[in-house]
Order: C-alpha cells, then sequence, then structure tokens
C-alpha cells in the first residue's frame, strides 16, 4: 500500500501507534493527536534541529529506511550529548513522495522507536507533507545537566582556554570508510567492512560521556559531525585561540587502518558523520574522563595562543599536514552524486 491511499490521517495514527510503543514518559501530558504537545518542564531547557534529506544527506541506495529512522533522532542526540545534556522530547517533520510504501513508513518508525528506547527520547508531535524530496526533520528538547545548587553545567564552543589539551571519544573515520565500502569503491575483508558499514548506517553518540564530562567540570566540547579538522575549527574560533592536533594521537580503528592504509588519517579526520565527542578541558579534568568512561577518550593535542585561529595537524616532527579537505561543507556535493 502506498501512503497516499493511507492517506494523511491515517498516517498519523499509525505513526502514533507506532512510537506509543517507546513508552510515554512521566512528564508528558499531551502526546500526539492535538494541535500541540505538552509537557512539565523544570531546569534549562536545551533544543537542537538536524534535517536529513535523500540525495544530500543520505541515499536509499545504501540506507533502509530503519537506518533513516534510527539516524534521524540520532545525531540530534549527539548535539544534545555535545551540550552535557539529556534528550527528552522529539518532533517529527516528515516530507513524503506520495508513493512511498506504507511498509517503508513503518520501518522508518521503527527507526525512531529503536533510537528513542536507546537515548530515552519520545516522538510526542510534528507535521507530515507531501513532497517530490524525502526529508525527515527531527527537532530535540532536552534538559541541561546541573550541579548540586541547580546551576546549569553547559559544555559550549568557546569554553576552551590556552594550555587546555583536547580528547576525542571512541574511534574517527571509521563512519566514512564505511561510506566509501557502501558506494562500493574498493573491498576490504569481511570482518572489517562490517565493522566500518555499521558505523555508517547507525550512528551511536556517547551520549553518557557527555554528561559525565559536564559533571566533572568539562566547559568546552563539540560533536564531531563534519570532520575533526572542521569541528575543531569551530571551538578555535569560539574561544580565540588556535590549536594543535597529533596525527599518531588521533584514535583509528583496526579495521579503518587495515582497510584504508593510506587513506586512514585523512578520513579520521575531514571524513566526517563521526558523532563522537571533541572535549576540551585542563589535562587533570580529561584525565578524569578518561579513568571513569566506559569506552576510549584519547588525547590528541592542546588549545594554544594563535590570532589565525587555525586548527593544524602536525606529524612526530612537528610539520604541517595538509588533507585534501578539512570536513563536511553541506553546500559541497554530495558523494553519491559524483
Amino acid at each position: 500500500m502506498k501512503i497516499s491511499e493511507l492517506g494523511e490521517f491515517g498516517l498519523i495514527d499509525r505513526l502514533a501507534q507506532a512510537f506509543a510503543e517507546a513508552g510515554r514518559p512521566d512528564s508528558l501530558l499531551i502526546g500526539i493527536g492535538d494541535d500541540t504537545a505538552a509537557w512539565k518542564a523544570s531546569g534549562v531547557q536545551l533544543i537542537t534541529t538536524d534535517t536529513l534529506i535523500e540525495g544530500t544527506h543520505f541515499s536509499l541506495r545504501y540506507w533502509g529506511w530503519r537506518d533513516l529512522g534510527w539516524n534521524a533522532l540520532a545525531v540530534n542526540v549527539s548535539d544534545i550529548g555535545a551540550m552535557g545534556g539529556t534528550p527528552e522530547q522529539a518532533l517529527l517533520t516528515l516530507a513524503l513522495p506520495p508513493d512511498a510504501s506504507v511498509a517503508d513508513l513503518d520501518e522508518l518508525a521503527a527507526g525512531l522507536v529503536e533510537a528513542g528506547r536507546e537515548y530515552g527520547t519520545a516522538i510526542v508531535g510534528g507535521d507530515i507533507v507531501a513532497s517530490d524530496t524525502l526529508m525527515v526533520t527531527v527537532a530535540l528538547i532536552g534538559r541541561a545537566t546541573v550541579d548540586t545548587e541547580g546551576e546549569p553545567l553547559l559544555m559550549t564552543r568557546d569554553g576552551a582556554r590556552a594550555g587546555d589539551v583536547i580528547a576525542v571519544t571512541g574511534y574517527l573515520g571509521d563512519s566514512a570508510a564505511g561510506l566509501r565500502l557502501l558506494l562500493d569503491e574498493k573491498q576490504a575483508d569481511p570482518e572489517a567492512a562490517e565493522h566500518l558499514r555499521k558505523a555508517h548506517l547507525r550512528h551511536r553518540p556517547p551520549l553518557a560521556v557527555g554528561r559525565m564530562a559536564a559533571r566533572l567540570s568539562v566547559r568546552a566540547a563539540i560533536d564531531v559531525s563534519d570532520g575533526l579538522l572542521q569541528d575543531l575549527g569551530h571551538v578555535c574560533r569560539a574561544s580565540g585561540l588556535g590549536a594543535v592536533v597529533r596525527a599518531a594521537a588521533v584514535p583509528m580503528s583496526p579495521a579503518l587502518v587495515r582497510s584504508f592504509p593510506g587513506q586512514a588519517l585523512s578520513l579520521a579526520c575531514s571524513g566526517g558523520e563521526d558523532y563522537q565527542l571533541l572535549l576540551v578541558a585542563p589535562g587533570h579534568t580529561i584525565q578524569q574522563v578518561q579513568r571513569v568512561s566506559k569506552g576510549p577518550v584519547s588525547i590528541i593535542g592542546e588549545m594554544v595562543a594563535d590570532p589565525e585561529h587555525r586548527a593544524r595537524l602536525l606529524d612526530a616532527t612537528g610539520k604541517e599536514l595538509s588533507l585534501p579537505a578539512a570536513g563536511w561543507d553541506h553546500l559541497r556535493e554530495a558523494p553519491w552524486r559524483k
């Protein structure tokens, strides 16, 4: 069945039933089905939004509808995590071709529900419109972590200081490498290929690390969504500083190094869509984060005085390395169009 046969209100009812499976948070007063959603809120609220457009951010050649649903929520969770917060409610806007199938929409909803359960987030409302281009927009509302006196603990791009160390969670470059494999640019051994493809098809932002870092007094952070050097550059400009990154310290998975030995560093520094956290704080604070984090947290460099506010990548001799691109640019041609 096509969604045009089901109709707008039939589709809304179908999605409402699917999202109800994720549970109803205690704070929610009015959910899907009224003019607006309503919920009880306290403290400092966080809000972010992202849109995924077919042909610009993804292609159904390699993303399934369930992956699309998962990632539409996960990329927003990553923003809340970068502020050290907790996601709570989400609004969903769907721009759908009328000939899309109901089965595909069921898969999209299933992916959203899976991500909602993983990150404690409920879909509480939204909008549906007809469009020739498939677009999924999520607006996510969260809550800031607070100290014992109720003051918000916000990690921001302008919170870095000269001498602070730079750290990142997890591995970098796996998602970009997974995209290359999905586009059949090269072959890899099956085990490595499976790891890299999963890294691209299911983004998994380290939300708990963000909250923990905020509690430990990390005051500068950003999620690595557009590429390590490009996102670090945002911190540099906002903080009025420069940064040096040691190439040998950039964390890369064995699967990435094995599959792309000559391109691994470039993918890790500028590939984008890692959705890991970049944390900037005094060394002793980052060491505390390392001690209590369940996943890897790698120190890769430090913030320095630099009137040009640049993020520089240095080799073992201190020579600056140049890469083909700093990171993802939303106005640049999408790789699957080339």
